[in-house]
């Protein structure tokens, strides 16, 4: 597709986003491929419900919450992703600036790739959860996947707080719980808080799924000697939720693409799925424990 994403300048995309954030460098990120170009291909932005934007691209979902106070952004994509995220910010008529908090669903570099320009940009506040804070601090380095170290594939960014299960972050009159749900990677969070539209309250989840990465093995990894009983752990706490609307880190694991068109007029209630949230986790659970099954009995256990 001819698209590199490397250290460059992207003073083109963001004077096209009708903002002065000119001369932002970004770090070298790993390839984007034909397999996961949908990373980086444009998606138009939208309101999901109340308060709650997407300013993702096709795959990777970005979510503006605005609040009186200032507004928050919840994941950023890849490293080279602030110009995009500037332009569907601004379409929608809300400010970039007005980011006040900054918060992800899991550390990996396709998530909270540009979180140090968009921090730098806008002096938000950087809250993630405890064990996937030195993900962004090191850059990514520190992946339990690369036990001996990944190396810097994105710019270190300081966390500001660190968060842990059961606490709360409170901002611009919202409440999200935090929900510690590790096995994809060791800190991933998930996010419960509730928006209202219309007169009508909806319990909202951003839920990080139990998805398994390429290389991963669910029996043990030197780096993560725990990751068996976190992922189960996981898939029973998400399966104790009861979400109206939940949304997740890529669009295709809540479906995003099934539910909305571009072109359809606002309508909170095509994200109303509670059944599929339910199918969606029995099919994360079931890769998992088919996955596990046959990692045991390759070794003989």
């Amino acid at each position: 597709m001819g698209r590199i994403i490397g250290s460059f300048v992207l003073s083109c995309a963001l004077a096209a986003a009708g903002a002065a954030y000119a001369q932002i460098v970004v770090l070298k990120s790993p390839p984007i491929t034909k397999a996961n170009e949908v990373y980086v291909k444009p998606f138009d932005p939208l309101r999901l419900v109340g308060n709650v934007y997407y300013v993702g691209t096709y795959d990777l979902a970005v979510y503006l919450i605005v609040t009186p106070a200032g507004n928050i952004l919840v994941n950023t994509g890849v490293n080279d992703s602030a110009g995009q995220i500037i332009a569907s910010i601004e379409k929608l008529g809300f400010k970039f600036s007005d980011i006040k908090l900054l918060l992800a669903t899991h550390g990996h570099w396709d998530h909270v790739g540009a979180m140090g320009e968009i921090k730098r940009l806008t002096g938000a506040k950087l809250m993630m959860h405890e064990a996937d804070a030195s993900l962004l601090e090191e850059g990514g380095n520190s992946d339990y996947r690369f036990p001996q170290g990944r190396g810097t594939i994105s710019e270190p960014v300081k966390v500001d707080r660190r968060l842990k299960e059961g606490d709360k972050v409170e901002f611009g009159g919202m409440v999200f719980d935090i929900l510690h749900h590790p096995g994809h990677t060791k800190g991933a969070t998930s996010f419960a808080f509730t928006t209202q539209d219309a007169g009508r309250t909806y319990r909202v989840l951003i839920v990080n799924m139990g998805s398994i990465n390429p290389g991963v093995k669910v029996s043990g990894m030197p780096a993560f000697p725990g990751i068996t009983e976190a992922y189960q752990q996981t898939f029973a706490k998400q399966k104790q939720l009861t979400p109206e609307v939940w949304l997740s880190s890529h669009a295709g694991h809540f479906n995003l693409h099934e539910k909305y068109k571009p072109g359809d007029a606002y309508d909170p209630n095509r994200f109303i799925d509670p059944a599929g949230y339910k199918e969606k986790i029995a099919k994360y659970e079931k890769l998992f424990n088919d996955q596990l099954a046959k990692e045991r009995a390759e070794q003989g256990k």
